[in-house]
């Protein structure tokens, strides 16, 4: 098979990350990568471990001259978020991400690219094929389903690992040191599924909203982008004050973390209504294109009716609890932080919306660095349940990890990058999930940094990754472990 990266620099860090693009490995469906990385461990005699959660920790003595320097966890996931424009066809469980060159950018076609967080493990197994770099004593720890919820992190083991210095590599943003992140939480609300027998005399109809960017429900929360089970909320709560309207379906977003960029429902309304609906529909379009102009201009609101006949739809009054908790659960940023300047301090994001046959589940990824403050917005959605009569349940909870104010690998890397390039990097905080936080509860009194190359719209099927970024930003890596003796 041809290889469409094999003329990028560095060499070996784009073959390995195009290696593992021809890997499914969507969260939840590592075990072949983990494979891999075993694989590739045991070809290069490296010392290796496979735990029951599928994380690999690979290890590596020091190069000479380095074997009494203190030892470094190099760390990133394994899994990528599976997303894909509607008309792609793709199959994430079999098919191979298609790449392309684009200028400076690798990209996929039509599918999330998975640099995120594929570029740290070709930085990770460069290193550990080459016998040139110089480096201490390295433990490579690559974890699985860090995009659900981190539960790969979660399951690693003490006893495994010895290094107290972590350098984790899934930030998105060349130049910028990361060290502090926000903690999360997964909420589901589900509400039991009552049916009836749709009514004589009303028309079936889609109702759809698309066209939106979506994006990283952390790192994107702060640029006011559409979210689409926001937006089809709002059209339902008017559409319902104002005509019979039954609900019979509604499906929105992919991916809890993600902002959802698309959403639709099955509506059923008197067929001498249809002209009402459709001119409310033609409002709500005009409506968002004006409130989202700087952001998502190319929101659509769209109705298209069924030639099929719809035999059940949801109750009157299951169909306004579905509008009332799309109206009542909080979208976006909830606080801003007074001790860094533009960072978002707590946001939520209702990312998923689905049907089945027997409930209808809202999830939604809740963030803050400050943990009085993520309970704060989980008691508020806790109300809208209770006032509707749906259950809510909390999963995949993951700490946040506190800026230390004396760091010794920080240190080193704001060192390196002022000799590199004679100025100092920007040291900050993430309003997203990095594995710090739950790595530190379990190994202890880690000194941490996070860092990467640069990435843009990752989670979404635009997702790109810099070339010439990824080869600074690469040598940045291997001058820090050079340091570290």
């Amino acid at each position: 098979m041809d290889r469409m990266l094999k003329d990028l620099s560095p060499n070996l860090v784009f073959k390995y990350f195009e290696d593992i693009t021809r890997i499914p490995r969507g969260s939840g469906n590592e075990k072949a990568v983990s494979d891999y990385l075993v694989s590739f461990a045991k070809k290069h005699n490296l010392e290796v471990t496979q735990d029951d959660a599928l994380n690999v920790i690979i290890k590596k003595a020091g190069s000479k001259g380095y074997e009494n320097a203190p030892t470094v966890i190099l760390q990133g996931h394994m899994d990528m978020v599976c997303e894909k424009n509607k008309e792609v066809q793709h199959d994430f469980e079999k098919d191979p991400i298609k790449l392309r060159v684009d200028g400076d950018f690798v990209k996929a076609t039509g599918t999330t690219l998975g640099a995120d967080n594929g570029i740290a493990v070709a930085y990770c197994l460069a290193i550990l094929s080459s016998d040139e770099i110089e480096h201490p004593p390295l433990e490579v720890l690559v974890t699985t389903e860090e995009e659900t919820g981190m539960g790969g992190a979660s399951s690693v083991k003490k006893e495994n690992l010895s290094g107290k210095i972590l350098i984790n590599i899934d930030s998105e943003e060349e130049g910028e040191l990361l060290a502090s992140c926000a903690g999360g939480v997964r909420n589901r609300v589900k509400l039991l599924a009552e049916k009836e027998s749709a009514k004589e005399g009303f028309t079936a109809l889609q109702l759809k909203v698309k066209g939106l960017k979506g994006g990283h429900s952390g790192m994107e929360i702060d640029k006011e982008r559409g979210n689409a089970n926001k937006l089809i909320g709002r059209v339902l709560n008017d559409l319902n004050s104002n005509l019979e309207l039954y609900i019979a379906d509604i499906n929105g977003g992919a991916k809890m973390n993600a902002i959802p960029r698309e959403a639709e429902a099955v509506i059923l309304v008197k067929d001498e209504e249809k002209k009402t609906l459709a001119d409310t529909v033609i409002k709500w379009e005009d409506i968002f294109k004006n409130e989202l102009k700087n952001s998502d201009s190319e929101v659509i609101v769209e109705l298209e009716e069924l030639n099929k006949k719809v035999e059940n739809t949801f109750t009157k009054v299951l169909g306004e609890k579905i509008i009332n908790l799309l109206v009542l659960i909080p979208q976006g940023v909830q606080t801003m932080s007074m001790d860094i300047k533009g960072l978002v301090q707590s946001s939520t994001n209702l990312g998923v919306v689905t049907t089945t046959d027997t409930e209808i589940t809202f999830e939604s990824a809740i963030r803050s660095s400050v943990r009085s403050l993520k309970y704060e917005i989980v008691k508020r959605i806790e109300s809208a349940t209770k006032l509707v009569g749906a259950k809510m349940v909390l999963e995949s909870e993951y700490p946040e990890w506190e800026y230390k104010a004396d760091s010794y690998i920080r240190n080193v890397f704001i060192n390196v990058h002022k000799d590199m390039y004679n100025k100092e990097p920007k040291v900050t905080a993430i309003h997203a999930g990095l594995e710090c936080g739950l790595l530190k509860d379990i190994l202890g009194d880690l000194d941490m940094i996070s860092f990467g190359p640069n990435m843009y719209d990752v989670h979404t099927p635009e997702e790109s990754l810099s070339i010439s970024s990824t080869q600074r930003t690469f040598e940045y890596l291997l001058n820090v472990l050079k340091e570290i003796k």
